[in-house]
């Protein structure tokens, strides 16, 4: 079963999905229009679902390609904020016989806010199924080589004779910063992505950066991209490359914050300011996750490993 955030199918879901991520927390009327309003300029809906079923597939496709023929492989789809919810899809799998299954949460970078209540949602369920959790994958060969081939391939779109001076910044998606009171390994997982990514590219500057903190008043990790894109300018910078390493596909992080905002302040300082595709359903990501997948069913370990939050931490 693989994993995502979920998102709305259009603009009348989005109050509904809102209340969900909120953990039904009331939401005003001003949240739920921004919100709306961002959906609204990517096309008023999330693609999450539609783009997390074309992974599904190529996972799927990968495994059974991969497998001896008296192996058979079924991925599932569940989303943790909307439908498909998580509960309902281990219901549709026990329905359909499943005993035993592998969760994927398609996030390389383990936080127990982020890839932890993923499994904390399914723990809910009360399923009968035996759930085995992978719980990162920041290091993982071929998502490492896809965002290479995609970085290498966005900075084509720059003047040759710019291209080895053209600042990728790194970024994903910021968390409160009280993470640090957990020893949470997400910031040292992020890094470890960064610094490997760095040896791939060796030569090619770059900054880190985070993206996409919610709307509370508690301070969350950064430097916000948009300060880091501020501060660039300031020494001279006028081309930049977004290289999103904490998400797998496009959704509002990347169709509203990339590119509305943040390509519009890049515009407005005189900028050109370009992101990479998403890794999507790139072969080689697939491929290296469904390898992962196969080697862990074939250590014979399956074993849940507990994962405790507290109530406020959704």
């Amino acid at each position: 079963m693989i994993m995502a955030y979920g998102g709305p199918n259009n603009l009348d879901e989005v109050r509904p999905y809102l209340l969900d991520v909120r953990n039904f927390r009331p939401t005003s009327d001003h949240i739920v229009n921004e919100i709306s309003d961002r959906y609204r300029l990517i096309g008023g809906r999330s693609p999450i679902l539609e783009l997390t079923n074309a992974q599904a597939v190529g996972i799927e496709r990968a495994l059974n390609e991969q497998s001896a023929e008296e192996e058979s492989w079924k991925v599932w789809v569940g989303m943790r904020h909307w439908h498909p919810y998580i509960k309902d899809v281990l219901s549709d799998m026990t329905d359909a016989g499943v005993t035993e299954a592998i969760g994927l949460v398609m996030a390389p970078h383990f936080s127990q806010m982020s890839i932890g209540a993923y499994f904390k949602r399914a723990a809910e369920a009360e399923s009968p199924i035996q759930l085995q959790e992978i719980l990162s994958w920041n290091l993982l060969p071929g998502y490492l080589d896809a965002l290479v081939a995609r970085v290498t391939a966005a900075l084509l779109k720059f003047p040759e004779e710019e291209r080895d001076n053209v600042p990728v910044i790194y970024t994903a998606h910021s968390l409160p910063k009280r993470i640090r009171t957990w020893d949470d390994p997400y910031e040292r997982e992020l890094q470890a992505t960064v610094n490997a990514l760095r040896r791939r590219l060796p030569g090619q500057p770059w900054a880190w950066a985070y993206q996409s903190a919610a709307m509370t008043p508690d301070p969350w990790l950064g430097p916000d991209t948009g300060e880091v894109i501020e501060r660039l300018h300031g020494e001279g910078v006028r081309h930049v490359l977004i290289c999103p390493i904490g998400f797998v596909c496009e959704h509002v992080e990347i169709l509203f914050d990339i590119d509305v905002e943040f390509s519009q302040q890049a515009r407005e300082l005189g900028m050109r300011l370009e992101r990479i595709e998403m890794l999507n359903d790139h072969p080689l990501l697939l491929s290296s996750l469904a390898k992962m997948v196969r080697e862990r069913v074939a250590s014979d370990e399956f074993e849940t490993s507990a994962i405790d939050l507290e109530p406020d931490q959704v």
